[in-house]
């Protein structure tokens, strides 16, 4: 069974998986934020993630992600790229910095969270396929 088939048949359905996507991206602002000494206020947190949170959504169109949302490589890979390329971009054109080592910081992060909880998903897929 193809991975995008196996991530189909168990996988949460394609708003649950945006839902999931937007909690995540908003909590690596947060931790971001909370690790650089500034407020984990709602405002500076929005205000932080928002750049990520629009290439998330670029992303999700791009990939017609709804077609398997929770396919680790092809969706959440390609979302991971798209959402920090373009959250970057969007950060530059909005006044503030991206440094490299925060590019590998939100890079890294992003990959674990976006390709992560698709990774357990199919995981969990395949373990009840086997029963």
């Amino acid at each position: 069974m193809t991975e995008v088939a196996s991530a189909r048949r168990s996988a949460p359905t394609w708003p649950w998986a945006a839902g999931i996507d937007v909690v995540l991206v908003i909590v690596f602002a947060a931790i971001g934020r909370a690790s650089h000494e500034h407020g984990v206020d709602a405002l500076g947190v929005l205000e932080t993630a928002w750049p990520f949170l629009a290439g998330l959504a670029v992303g999700w169109l791009v990939l017609r992600a709804w077609r398997a949302p929770a396919a680790p490589l092809r969706t959440g890979v390609g979302l991971v790229v798209i959402t920090v390329v373009l959250g970057m971009l969007l950060r530059v054109l909005a006044g503030g910095t991206t440094a490299v080592a925060f590019i590998i910081v939100a890079t890294v992060t992003l990959l674990v969270f976006l390709v992560g909880w698709r990774g357990i998903a199919a995981l969990v897929a395949r373990v009840r396929s086997s029963r």
